[in-house]
């Protein structure tokens, strides 16, 4: 049976495509060719934590196309698949393109089966065939498409190929029968079953599946379908079915169904005699090996820092003589001295120095850079590696599992990294929220925090993310001897194949990560410039440089201008660093002050999009008390800091 083309699409009507797959199969990939939209990309899971919605025309229809995160299976375990399985279930897509990693294809056929019994036109994207090829792997589509019953189009996504002929699939989607029969037992229940749901239950057949598998979720979504007295006729059957048959029926259901995976993985794969090259499997053992792992990380963390330092370093001085000192010079010629001058180009205030320029000169050739070495390790896979490299370490402060993953994720951006720890147990969520939001330095901060200290050495930049690591080992440990003991979540992490880096990938992405900066933080940088000018107009500021001096000065050992950075910090940290590297450029600040303002700009203030992610994992109370507390810490651990490093250069010298 298929559904009704595009062609035959009313203008008025739109169709709705869900995007699913398991974590790192290219649904985003796919989601971006098909939409003409850009959301984020990485050779690894969990890069996508909620769902994206877009309108658009395809086939001469209008479609709302939704990218979901990883999904396993429709049997749920975790809280954070629940959602996808809800969305299936709710709004009934009227398309499923199911995402295939060719190189997971054996491990994507559950998704599949339960796809196929939901009775929804589909269609699989057969993805990264290359990958397959390059491992020994092909797999017959055709065949594959005449089993299933629906149509299977090969897709090179990082490459665009294969997206013309899945749009076009897409218009004749085909629906399947369900494709697994369980013996006359447990049919008869899933019949009993489908006949109390109602024929007004869509995918009456897979609840009825579930409610036989026993899963913990499925009551929700059964109770507001079904009146009282068939609710308790259902749990009746469920009952019936359990105690009338020979072994436990979860077991049987799933049994039958890898019979069927395995049929289907046999008549389907071909694998070369000889085997291919093993290069990227020993890069990526000696990535996560415990003693080659850690020269590799040096290697990287070296290589990105001397980009960021010395072409960074370029396109900063190019663009000061191309951009700001030109514009600066033709305003003071046209404005005369006054209140309008030094709002615009005023030394430590202007709009335009502190705010355009700021950001336009001085921040964006660090990020520049720096999202472009990130975008390459995130794209050969090396993140997930890391994560196995350093579970050891998090594992003695109460972190396992997938709570590694989203510390590492923090690098990236720690609102997305706080939103994966979606299902950890309590204590690892608490611990892990707290981490990333004080000590892990997102990629803007990182970027930039080498920008400022690669004005020194690199050995500045080490010794200070060094503190970093031993304040979150410091407060991890005292989290984790704090919160009550609980089970912790087992560590199953999916690894990609390591791989070379997709140029062109990788510089959408980094363009895509400069526009979005630049769109949300220039009229930030403006905003905060404007308001830090009229604070010392009125007064305002230079009353704030008076409460603090004592702390700045005799505590933190830095000149007490440092103050309007940390006024920045609280708009936006970039708008910090910014500042703080146009002080050190102007040698008001040393080497020691500057790691200890980088330490500063680190744990203080999270951002606000951070902090409502963790008020909406943890709680608004706890989410609130987190930021607080890292504050305080903040200031004592930073002066801590700084006269460290002072004692040590007496010793030594």
């Amino acid at each position: 049976m298929r559904a009704k083309s595009a062609r035959a699409c009313g203008v008025a009507e739109k169709r709705t495509i869900a995007i699913i797959g398991l974590p790192n199969t290219g649904k985003s990939v796919i989601f971006n060719h098909l939409t003409g939209e850009y959301t984020v990309v990485a050779n690894y899971a969990q890069t996508t934590v909620e769902t994206k919605r877009t309108d658009c025309f395809m086939n001469g229809c209008r479609c709302e196309v939704i990218d979901t995160p990883g999904l396993h299976c429709l049997s749920i375990h975790a809280e954070e698949e629940l959602a996808i399985r809800d969305l299936v279930f709710s709004e009934r897509p009227d398309v499923i393109v199911q995402c295939i990693d060719a190189c997971q294809f054996k491990q994507s056929l559950t998704l599949t089966c339960d796809l196929l019994e939901l009775n929804i036109p589909m269609v699989i994207a057969l993805n990264a065939i290359d990958e397959s090829t390059r491992r020994g792997m092909w797999i017959d589509s055709t065949g594959l498409a005449q089993m299933l019953g629906v149509p299977v189009i090969e897709t090179i996504a990082t490459q665009g190929r294969g997206m013309a002929e899945l749009r076009a699939a897409i218009a004749y989607a085909a629906k399947s029968p369900a494709p697994v029969r369980y013996g006359d037992t447990i049919e008869n229940a899933i019949a009993d079953l489908q006949d109390l749901l109602g024929e007004g239950v869509a995918h009456s057949r897979r609840i009825a599946l579930l409610m036989c598998m026993g899963d913990p979720f499925v009551g929700n979504t059964v109770g507001p379908l079904v009146n009282e007295e068939n609710a308790i006729k259902l749990k009746a059957c469920v009952t019936e079915l359990i105690l009338r048959y020979r072994g436990d029926v979860a077991t049987a259901i799933t049994y039958r169904r890898n019979q069927w995976i395995d049929e289907i993985a046999e008549k389907t794969i071909r694998r070369q005699k000889v085997a291919p090259s093993q290069f990227s499997k020993t890069l990526g053992h000696l990535c996560r090996h415990p003693v080659f792992g850690v020269p590799i990380l040096f290697m990287f963390l070296a290589a990105t820092f001397f980009l960021v330092v010395h072409v960074a370093g370029f396109l900063e001085i190019a663009l000061h003589g191309l951009l700001e000192r030109p514009i600066i010079a033709f305003v003071s010629a046209v404005v005369p001295s006054g209140f309008l001058h030094d709002l615009l180009v005023g030394k430590d205030y202007g709009v335009l120095t502190l705010g355009l320029f700021n950001a336009v000169c001085t921040v964006l050739p660090i990020l520049s850079v720096f999202f472009l070495a990130f975008g390459i390790l995130e794209d050969i896979g090396y993140i997930p590696n890391l994560c196995v490299l350093t579970r050891r370490i998090f594992g003695k402060v109460g972190l396992k599992g997938r709570s590694v993953m989203s510390l590492m994720l923090g690098f990236g951006c720690k609102t997305m990294a706080t939103l994966t720890t979606l299902g950890l147990p309590r204590k690892e969520k608490l611990i892990a929220v707290y981490l990333i939001a004080a000590t892990i330095p997102c990629s803007a901060q990182m970027g930039l925090s080498m920008g400022l200290l690669g004005r020194y050495s690199f050995w500045a930049f080490l010794a200070t993310y060094g503190m970093l690591i031993v304040i979150a080992a410091a407060a991890g440990a005292l989290l984790n001897r704090l919160i009550p003991r609980e089970d912790r979540s087992d560590l199953i992490q999916e690894l990609p194949a390591m791989r070379l880096p997709n140029i062109k990938a990788v510089g959408i992405k980094t363009y895509y990560r400069l526009y979005w900066f630049l769109k949300e933080a220039l009229p930030i940088f403006l905003v905060a410039a404007l308001a830090l000018f009229l604070m010392n107009k009125v007064g305002v500021l230079a009353a704030l440089k008076v409460a603090l001096r004592p702390v700045v000065e005799k505590w933190f050992g830095m000149p007490v201008d440092v103050v309007d950075a940390i006024v920045l910090c609280v708009a936006r940290h970039e708008a910090a660093a910014g500042m703080l590297i146009r002080m050190a450029d102007a040698g008001k600040l040393d080497v020691f002050q500057c790691m200890a303002a980088v330490l500063l700009t680190t744990i203080f203030v999270p951002c606000f999009a951070n902090i409502v992610a963790m008020c909406k994992r943890v709680g608004i109370k706890t989410g609130v008390a987190m930021t607080l507390a890292m504050n305080a810490s903040a200031f004592f651990i930073v002066g801590v800091f700084y006269w460290v490093l002072v004692f040590l250069r007496g010793v030594i010298s």
